[in-house]
């Protein structure tokens, strides 16, 4: 069985419902120095085999290269080999721009960072307790830019404090998670510390007063750049106090004043941009900016009800705008911004390429970033909230325009737009659904080389991004055929083995919805897949449920395929699993661990992983265990492991040691009304176990019988037909005949046996009526043997007639008059072939009976009762049709009980039926078919 999952952006912040960034300190890549490298006596180093070689004596500016690739705590390490690469690895060039967002970063890290940081100028990072640290501790005095996400919890005083402290702030950009702690007051304080103040967007305030504005004008006379997004209160008229703002955004905020807004806008003297996106902005107020405004140039109104109501009544609406531009759903925008460029011949797929504007207009460069970056906001904003009826936008420009985004030269328009990606694919989380036209549309405009492209660059975000979007992607099987095709196995079995959860966590995911297709497992496995997901599990810590489900998935998805379900095991897989079978408390890590276990162990006779599970330390307990799971994918996934473990004839009996009997005949009474899969593998886990008599004989004494019976009424083929099997074996042994009996079993398996829709499952009910009333019962119901202790008066013999009855009409339904009497008249081998390919049932020959059981069969071919031996002789048929599974051993079984003689007295009766004599002697002629190849 396969699965897969998708994922969409979610929070990092920590708190209900939201993901949980690591805790532990991090790094993207291997912190060893260069592979060989040992230190030299004195300070340099030299190559381990080959030539001696003394890295110190590569150009600076090769190791200044080197150096910049790495994080700020690979730098470190490499630092620390030579007194020249520790000199090397301080130079304020690599300390100009700090990229914290892969890492935790608290107090003493910052503090430890400080001293190298006097010169940095930029900084990203994730959360808000890297912010309070980088507030108290890092005190860059020279930082120009801060980018922070994932701040929720960001509060005013850390805000007040990190604006005190670093006032040359020109860009403050914290979001797009809420602020919802920050109020005007904070605002204010970074309107005082930071007259530099050149660019300032903030999501989530919960107001943006006329103070706090008035401060920022009067304060930030470089202010060019305000974004309040998704805000609560924001005073649109003091934002006309500000005169130096030349672009404006106020996407997702409701219940602005909007004429208001226009009549202070349009006096802004500088103001050649703003965005209204996702608002509720009229009609009115868009063209009175647009009739008043000299400077502006372009309104971004995506996702604005109103406006598309109105151009959709009024499709020239807005087209009397003296050439300013106004970006609707409903527009083309591609060809609206194509405009910018008069006199420039320039494709509408590519007017976000920066050669459009390098080195010639700088107003219109400025335009074209500001509008990237609003862009990529507002098409995730769109992708979360996925309204209705945007099919066509996706696939008429919405698509394209991504791709274009994930081009640009911002590195947080790219990451964001693979974000989008990975999001605007998806229809539904809990069933890894995704929309096939939007996928398929990525496909064909080229996304996937371009993703996995930014897959390979160096910036851990930009990994996980991408990986995030092919992944998802990939649940399309065309998609997953590109991606394939393209390399990215290659690129996510790499990434798989970052050091960075977030990016190994998405590469794992891929390889999950990869591994779905039958195709690339070998590739997988080629790739080194297998070992570096295996590898993943032991990595992290338990409390990683993403990467642990996703590595755990994987593996679960391979293991369904033969031969790498042996790569699996090679690698290490089973003790990895089983340890998080047994230490994990994650119900999603557990339930893909289960799944693992279960398809390596459902392997056939030549694969060893089904004895070798069994055998791993614990891995029976834990599965046990799991069968009592509050999840009830958790306790599917492992009654479906026990289930097949069950099939080893030591794992059998070590699963009843370790409670497994108990479990299962609990779990079966207590999942009468769950799902259609728990059912079938509760009483599948129960079937694998009651081969053995003790086993079989405790399911009866711990009350299997009844819930068996419930689910035997199933509607569904798979629970009433595995039902029907533990019902079979569980008939066998006298005491549990009777318990059936007595539950009211005859009518259930007499309707099971007339109308299934499944042969098997009238097969195995004919067989279990045939075992109850073979005569081997009746002592039992004489010594009141059930299931009280004693004898409940059952009219036995009605229902013997009842069951002898219904046995026959089970086996006509296979008698063909005329064929059958064709084939008891003639002596040619072809007419019995022609009978016993008409009869066979396919699934019956993985059926596999011990020695006894073949006993009861010889022994019923004697009994009196004609419908007895036709029904013996028809599951011998069965059991010995040459190319089954087990034939050969029934074969060999019935020669040593030297049943041949029995067969041809059954055969020759003449008081047996036409069926009987028939199935007899296909039964004798399989047994020579076998003997013939044996000898030779």
């Amino acid at each position: 069985m396969t699965t897969r999952r998708v994922r969409r952006r979610t929070c990092r912040e920590k708190g209900k419902g939201k993901e949980v960034v690591e805790e532990g300190r991090l790094v993207e890549a291997s912190s060893s120095p260069p592979l060989g490298w040992v230190p030299a006596e004195d300070g340099g180093g030299e190559a381990v085999g080959g030539e001696g070689m003394d890295w110190t004596l590569l150009p600076d500016d090769t190791v200044l290269q080197l150096f910049g690739r790495l994080s700020y705590r690979d730098r470190g390490s490499l630092g620390s080999t030579c007194r020249a690469w520790r000199a090397l690895g301080s130079s304020p060039c690599l300390w100009s721009a700090l990229d914290l967002r892969a890492h935790r970063c608290d107090a003493e890290v910052a503090s430890s960072l400080a001293s190298r940081c006097g010169g940095l100028q930029r900084l990203r990072l994730r959360g808000h307790e890297a912010a309070m640290a980088v507030a108290s501790s890092l005190r860059a005095s020279d930082l120009r830019e801060v980018v922070a996400d994932g701040c929720r919890g960001l509060t005013d005083a850390t805000l007040a404090v990190l604006a005190a402290r670093h006032g040359a702030l020109e860009s403050l950009q914290i979001g797009p998670d809420p602020l919802e702690r920050v109020s005007s007051d904070a605002l204010r304080h970074v309107a005082l510390c930071c007259s530099r103040l050149r660019r300032l967007r903030l999501s989530g305030l919960r107001e943006a007063d006329a103070d706090a504005i008035g401060a920022l004008a009067r304060y930030c006379p470089f202010l060019e750049d305000v974004a309040f997004l998704d805000c609560g209160t924001v005073d649109v008229a003091a934002l006309g106090d500000i005169r130096s703002l030349r672009f404006l955004s106020v996407a997702g905020c409701y219940n602005l004043k909007w004429a208001t807004a226009a009549t202070s806008w349009e006096q802004l003297p500088s103001l050649v941009a703003m965005d209204v996106s996702h608002t509720d902005i009229s009609p009115s107020a868009v063209s009175r900016v647009i009739s008043h405004s000299k400077a502006v140039e372009i309104i971004c109104a995506l996702n604005c009800k109103a406006i598309e109501e109105e151009q959709a009544h009024s499709p020239t609406a807005f087209s009397n705008s003296k050439g300013k531009l106004v970006l609707t759903i409903t527009s083309d925008i591609f060809k609206l911004v194509a405009s910018l460029f008069p006199g420039k011949v320039v494709k509408e797929q590519g007017v976000f390429s920066e050669c459009n504007w390098r080195g010639k207009s700088k107003v219109l460069g400025e335009m074209m970033i500001w509008l990237e970056w609003i862009l990529s906001q507002t098409l995730l904003r769109i992708a979360e909230s996925n309204p209705y009826g945007m099919d066509d936008f996706w696939l008429q420009q919405g698509t394209s325009m991504l791709l274009s985004l994930v081009k640009s030269s911002q590195e947080d328009v790219q990451e964001r737009a693979a974000t989008t990606l990975a999001t605007f694919v998806v229809i539904d989380d809990e069933t890894a659904n995704v929309d096939a036209a939007r996928s398929e549309a990525v496909m064909r405009d080229g996304g996937i080389p371009l993703l996995l492209d930014l897959a390979r660059c160096s910036r851990v975000s930009a990994q996980s991004e991408a990986a995030k979007a092919i992944a998802n992607l990939s649940v399309n099987a065309k998609v997953a055929k590109v991606v394939a095709d393209e390399g990215g196995i290659t690129i996510f079995t790499n990434l798989a083995k970052s050091m960075n959860r977030s990016v190994a966590e998405e590469a794992a995911g891929g390889l999950w919805n990869l591994s779905v297709g039958e195709e690339h497992k070998a590739a997988i496995a080629g790739a080194g897949g297998i070992k570096a997901l295996v590898d993943l599990i032991f990595r992290w810590p338990a409390g990683t449920d993403g990467v642990l489900e996703r590595a755990a998935g994987a593996l679960a998805n391979l293991a369904a395929d033969d031969k790498c379900s042996l790569e699996v095991a090679k690698a290490g897989g089973v003790n990895a699993l089983v340890t998080l079978a047994r230490s994990c408390k994650l119900e999603g890590v557990l339930e893909q661990a289960a799944r693992a276990l279960a398809n390596l162990a459902a392997h056939g006779d030549n694969n060893t992983n089904n004895a070798a599970v069994g055998q791993e330390a614990g891995a029976l307990e834990a599965l046990v265990q799991l069968t009592c799971s509050q999840n009830e994918g958790v306790r599917q996934e492992a009654a479906g492991a026990l289930w097949n473990l069950s099939f080893d004839d030591k794992n059998r009996e070590a699963i009843a040691v370790a409670g497994g009997v108990e479990a299962l005949v609990s779990l079966a009474q207590q999942c009468l009304n769950a799902s259609e899969g728990l059912q079938e593998r509760a009483a599948g886990a129960l079937w694998g176990l009651s081969v053995s008599e003790s086993n079989s004989i405790a399911i009866g004494q711990e009350g299997g019988v009844t819930p068996l019976l419930t689910m035997a009424c199933s509607e569904v083929e798979d629970v009433h037909e595995t039902a029907a099997g533990a019902l079979w074996n569980l008939a066998f042994y006298s005491s549990n005949a009777l318990r059936i009996v007595e539950e009211g079993g005859v009518p259930i398996l007499v309707h099971l046996c007339l109308s299934s829709g499944s042969k098997m499952a009238r097969f195995m009910s004919a067989l279990a009526l045939a075992y109850m009333f073979d005569g081997r019962m009746d002592e039992a119901a004489i010594l009141g043997t059930s299931s009280e202790g004693s004898f409940k008066g059952v009219n036995v013999e009605g229902a013997r007639k009842i069951a002898l009855k219904h046995i026959e009409i089970f086996v006509l339904t296979f008698s063909d008059p005329h064929v059958f009497s064709m084939a008891a008249a003639s002596s040619a081998s072809a007419a019995l072939s022609q009978v016993a390919e008409a009869v066979f049932i396919q699934e019956a020959g993985h059926l596999r009976c011990s020695g006894a059981e073949i006993a009861r069969f010889i022994a019923m071919l004697r009994n009196p009762t004609p419908v007895l031996r036709a029904c013996a002789a028809f599951a011998l048929l069965q059991f010995t049709i040459p190319g089954g599974r087990h034939a050969v051993h029934h074969a060999c079984l019935l020669q040593k009980a030297g049943a041949a003689r029995v067969l041809r007295a059954a055969a020759a009766a003449t008081s047996a039926s036409i069926e009987a004599k028939v199935f007899a002697r296909i039964v004798l002629r399989n047994l020579e078919h076998h003997q013939a190849g044996t000898s030779t």
